[in-house]
């Protein structure tokens, strides 16, 4: 196996809040601390996490949740040259658009993402997937 991942914000989301349906995502978070996968997410998407783990369980308890996520995912850099070509993207949500490309530039093998606008923009070169299709395409 062995798949890069590209974890969107609402996928984290529903696993670090364990939103309904969250169980895809906490399988693919197995299947990264087994290291059958290597699991990424971006800055900016850890800022959207953040915000949405202080608000719901305070700024300590969001700190601590962070930092075990941050065990297994790696945060890619995002750059100039990356905010560049999101701005060039035909992707018209500068946030999607930001996240495809830095995905695209560090060569990730899958983006898991449930948000099916950005599903329209998946290409051989980065397939756009949720995590049930994700995990149906490696049994």
């Amino acid at each position: 196996m062995g798949s890069n991942l590209f974890w969107d914000a609402n996928v984290l989301l529903d696993l670090v809040l364990k939103r309904e349906g969250y169980s895809p995502c906490r399988q693919l978070m197995e299947l990264t601390i087994q290291g059958s996968v290597h699991s990424f997410t971006s800055p900016s998407i850890l800022h959207i996490v953040g915000y949405w783990l202080t608000k719901a369980y305070g700024a300590h308890e969001a700190r601590v949740l962070m930092m075990s996520l941050l065990l297994d995912v790696r945060v890619l850099q995002q750059n100039h040259e990356i905010a560049l070509a999101a701005l060039h993207s035909k992707i018209t949500d500068f946030e999607d658009a930001l996240q495809h490309e830095t995905a695209l530039h560090h060569k990730v093998d899958v983006f898991i993402s449930r948000d099916q606008k950005l599903q329209g923009y998946s290409t051989s070169r980065l397939p756009v997937v949720n995590p049930t299709d994700f995990l149906r395409s490696i049994k």
